[in-house]
């Protein structure tokens, strides 16, 4: 009885007093250690940090209902990979052996996504992405240790081209450019492209492709030799930090005056952070807005909470990485347990409720069922800043790789 009135008060304070941090004592069962490995500094710092304000929300709600299963306090461990591989690799060792941590939470770029799923599959620690999203980290040499809750490189690129090839037939567009970020998800998102845009836009003709590093700060090069190639348009693919950079030199060098760039990528982040100066009209592509799911019960709790935590609107990277704790949540549940042998087991083809609505993950791939969006960025009168119109969303079954594709890729 002592235990459990102690609970009681507990979940009372952390309700009254979010944030609040609850000693183990408060709980019955041992504290479930979450690893949460992001690029907190670099150019996915921005997306990181929005994410790790989406864990700490889901990680506080859950706490204050008395943990997983009711008795098991979720305890955060929180390090930086720096974006880079190598680090990635030690950091993940490092919460895996010294911190003892059952779940990983990561990465930001697919390069440290595919760097350390081999290591929580030999440690047998549950890897679940909620940024990294090349669809190689499910599609090649599969672990049941991992899962994906964000749209992979082939579903974003598969909505990017139905948008593009409407776009295309209707402008009469002839040829294009790529530029893509020379890591794994920018050579994953331009090849899977520029293939679907052959099969289903047959006629236009890809006249020249870029591949500026990972933490490229500079791209006038890029841009003069775009204007000189004269395409119609130019297919991008790059993120973060370096994405800002890009958006920034590209609007010096006034490109988008005479070259369109549609399907870009434009998250919540962005249309934020360059509400002024992004180019309203312009065609984008995004992962988890929140505009576009506020029907849903628990994407309006989150933005309800998110606007009084931090004033502001919940970005993509944070609505993902919520619901990664949430799966977890489930998981555990579903299992009946924090043991994860029997939490990956029970996660496999498993339906959960998640912000973007109730979705499940696909057996082949450990792939969560989410849709993506392409749109058109215009001002609206509910927000102080742009959002999508004639937004498109595509659903699981229509842009993800077909198991067929899958079965082959992992024979080569």
């Amino acid at each position: 009885m002592k235990t459990k009135s102690i609970t009681a008060i507990s979940v009372i304070l952390s309700i009254i007093l979010p944030g609040v941090l609850l000693f183990d004592s408060a709980f019955a069962g041992e504290a479930f250690h979450l690893g949460v490995a992001l690029g907190l500094s670099g150019t996915g710092a921005p997306y990181s940090k929005e994410a790790v304000e989406g864990i700490e929300i889901a990680v506080n709600e859950i706490n204050a209902f008395g943990g997983l299963l009711g008795e098991h306090r979720i305890k955060l461990f929180i390090r930086d990979t720096q974006t880079n591989p190598k680090v990635a690799r030690q950091v993940v060792e490092n919460l895996i052996q010294g911190d003892k941590v059952r779940t990983i939470i990561a990465t930001y770029s697919s390069a440290t996504a595919l760097a350390i799923k081999p290591i929580c599959r030999k440690n047998k620690v549950l890897h679940i992405a909620t940024i990294s999203n090349s669809e190689n980290i499910t599609k090649i040499d599969p672990s049941p240790y991992t899962y994906s809750v964000v749209p992979n490189t082939y579903m974003l690129s598969k909505a990017v081209v139905v948008g593009v090839a409407n776009l295309a037939k209707k402008n009469n567009w002839k040829k294009y450019v790529t530029i893509a970020s020379d890591y794994a998800w920018g050579r994953s998102s331009q090849e899977v492209q520029v293939d679907l845009l052959r099969r289903i836009a047959p006629n236009l003709e890809l006249v020249s492709t870029y591949w500026p590093r990972l933490g490229q700060s500079r791209f006038n090069s890029f841009i003069v030799d775009i204007l000189a190639q004269k395409p119609d348009f130019v297919l991008g693919s790059i993120a973060g930090t370096d994405n800002a950079f890009w958006m920034r030199d590209a609007r010096d060098y006034r490109l988008f005056k005479q070259v369109e760039y549609p399907g870009g990528l434009i998250s919540v982040t962005e249309l934020i952070s360059q509400a002024r100066s992004i180019r309203r009209g312009q065609y984008g592509r995004t992962r988890a807005p929140f505009f576009a799911h506020l029907d849903v019960p628990m994407m309006a709790e989150l933005v309800e909470t998110y606007q009084a935590k931090f004033g502001t609107y919940p970005s993509d990277w944070a609505v993902m990485a919520y619901d990664g704790v949430y799966a977890l949540k489930q998981g555990v549940e579903k299992a009946g347990s924090i043991d994860i042998e029997k939490v990956k087991d029970a996660m496999k083809g498993m339906t959960i409720d998640t912000t973007r609505g109730k979705l499940f993950f696909r057996k082949i791939d450990n792939q969560l069922s989410c849709s993506t969006y392409f749109g058109r960025v215009a001002d609206d009168p509910k927000y102080s800043f742009p959002i999508y119109h004639d937004l498109l969303e595509l659903k699981a079954p229509e842009n993800w790789r077909p198991e067929t594709e899958i079965q082959a890729a992992r024979k080569q």
